[in-house]
């Protein structure tokens, strides 16, 4: 076959697939068949837009820039305190759980073994690093874990255990009340799962993963809530006494 009759015929191949598909377009313009519905927009809320300041410790080291400052308890009713006297932590003594939201005072950060028989949470490694605070207007200091050691290995909790800015000022768009129930550690009704959380507590079970739209319990050191919500709003409140 010639060159050219090659090249027309190439030719004519791409023009009539071209045309196919141009006349295919064109029809599914005219008749689009069966459209795909977006999905709705994510609307985002005053708590989705918050962000929270963190620190990223890796090494022991990086818990020096705590000493000296503020933090605010995240996790709360969860983590144990010990009494921290002549240089040393009186695990014999524990003071209790440090409560939602509490206001800690950074002195210094710490790392020793802890007895095997302990039980804070927090794996022991062959020592573990605590904070060692003050409570707002007190005289004695406190020592609470916030991470482990064990060879060449480390892990750090600080992000997790603490706001290192006033949840007041985070959350500053929470009406008066709200927080004064949270500075109270009371649930009422109206209160979003956050809200609640900050009042009494991590500790919690919640009965489906919907949250805002569930019941949760929370063990608050020794008084359990049980609370309903409703498009995050509790809706039923129920309180009783509980042995730890």
């Amino acid at each position: 076959m010639k060159t050219w009759k090659v090249i027309l015929a190439s030719t004519l191949f791409t023009l009539i697939v071209g045309g196919i598909y141009l006349y295919s377009v064109f029809k599914h313009r005219e008749d689009p068949g069966v459209v795909a519905q977006k999905a709705p927009e994510q609307v985002l809320s005053k708590d989705d837009l918050v962000v929270l300041r963190s620190i990223f410790p890796m090494h022991y080291e990086d818990l020096a820039r705590l000493e000296g400052t503020t933090v605010w308890m995240r996790n709360g009713y969860v983590m144990p305190y010990y009494p921290y006297m002549g240089d040393r932590v009186v695990f014999a003594k524990q003071v209790g759980v440090i409560p939602a939201a509490q206001r800690l005072e950074v002195k210094k950060i710490i790392k020793v073994p802890v007895p095997a028989s302990l039980d804070d949470t927090i794996e022991h490694g062959s020592r573990q690093a605590f904070v060692v605070f003050e409570l707002p207007g007190g005289k004695y200091q406190y020592a609470t874990p916030v991470g482990a050691m064990q060879g060449d290995q480390e892990v750090y909790f600080t992000d997790l255990l603490f706001y290192y800015d006033d949840p007041h000022k985070i959350y500053d768009h929470w009406p008066k009340d709200v927080w004064a129930a949270i500075d109270a550690h009371q649930v009422k009704p109206g209160m979003s799962e956050l809200e609640t959380q900050m009042a009494v507590g991590s500790k919690m079970h919640p009965d489906g993963e919907t949250v805002g739209d569930r019941t949760v319990t929370y063990n608050q050191d020794g008084k359990q809530w049980t609370v309903t919500f409703q498009k995050n709003r509790a809706t039923t409140i129920a309180t009783k006494a509980v042995k730890e």
